[in-house]
This record gives structure tokens, C-alpha cells and sequence, in this order.
């Protein structure tokens, strides 16, 4: 799957603020992904990413 960093991703799961999209910080074996609704940001597996996500923008 190509996901590069300031991609969009939408995921399957809703954040706890409302929101489905995340921005790509940074790429690797691991991603860091910021909510692109309430800016929190978090850390990835790439295997747990690609499972849970909907679409790439």
C-alpha cells in the first residue's frame, strides 16, 4: 500500500472527537498519524495502519 507522509488517510474507526481523517507525520515501520480534527497524535504499526484503513488521499 503507498501511504507517504502528508497523505490523508481515512480510517474505519471514528476518533472519540469525531473524526475519521488522519494526516501521515511521518512513514517507516511505523507511522505517526495527527487527527485532523482535534490534532492528537499517535504512533502506528504499519501491519495495524494498513489493516484499518478506508481510503488515501
Amino acid at each position: 500500500m503507498e501511504i507517504h507522509v502528508d497523505n490523508i488517510v481515512k480510517l474505519k474507526k471514528q476518533h472519540p472527537c469525531g473524526s475519521y481523517e488522519w494526516k501521515v507525520l511521518r512513514e517507516g515501520a511505523d507511522f505517526r498519524l495527527q487527527c485532523e480534527g482535534c490534532g492528537h497524535q499517535v504512533m502506528m504499526a504499519r501491519r495495524v495502519l494498513e489493516k484499518s484503513i478506508k481510503e488515501v488521499r
